[in-house]
């Protein structure tokens, strides 16, 4: 039996204004058939809730699970009142290592101690000449505890960079990592790099913890 919801064409602006009730359709399980109007973070992006870092300069990455650590690291402040929803990472090697590491994301939590921003760098909004929001990056930082590992991404090798295959990559969590207030995320390396090796980025949405 065919099903009905209701539901209103438009939005909620200026131009939308005269938008008419229309039944959303929906399949014989109860699915609803949409067609998506925007890409896929356009909603988002509009609202202003979307944010992306990266480092402006070739890095050297400290050893993982220290805590004083270079290379890149996403922190939400112990006073914020949102949540960063990480959704995509992004890395580059620049410079082959003298021995192979693994490469990963390393997190933390602690709501008594702030991160130390040693070497802050400039977060933007993804809604173009809009201010940054809450999130705090860095090339350099202080933890206030040891971090643990949370995802392997990969390998970074010894073989000249002009034999890799690739260059960029960029992994999308699809908002699989949230960072509390108090909480932080950064890359890390099994080792120490090669100086000035590496280039890391971040894209995240800031969601308010109050819901």
């Amino acid at each position: 039996m065919p099903m009905s919801l209701n539901a209103t064409v438009g939005g909620n602006s200026p131009a939308s204004a005269g938008a008419q009730p229309l039944n959303q359709r929906v399949g014989p399980t109860g699915e609803p058939v949409v067609q998506e109007l925007h890409g896929r973070y356009y909603e988002t992006t509009v609202r202003k809730a979307v944010f992306s870092g990266a480092t402006t300069a070739p890095v050297t990455t400290s050893a993982g699970f220290a805590t004083t650590l270079t290379g890149f690291c996403l922190t939400n402040p112990i006073s914020s009142n949102v949540n960063l929803v990480v959704n995509k990472i992004s890395w580059a090697e620049l410079v082959a290592q003298t021995a192979a590491l693994t490469l990963g994301i390393q997190t933390g939590y602690n709501t008594a101690t702030a991160v130390t921003q040693t070497t802050p760098l400039v977060p933007l909004s993804n809604f173009v000449g809009q201010p940054a929001g809450v999130g705090l990056i860095a090339s350099a930082v202080t933890l206030p505890t040891a971090p643990t590992r949370l995802i392997l991404l990969g390998s970074l090798v010894t073989g000249a960079i002009t034999t890799q295959i690739g260059g960029g990559n960029v992994v999308d969590l699809e908002g699989s990592l949230i960072i509390p207030p108090g909480g932080y995320a950064a890359f890390y390396t099994s080792a120490a790099s090669v100086a000035s090796s590496l280039a890391f980025g971040m894209q995240w949405e800031e969601v308010s913890t109050i819901i």
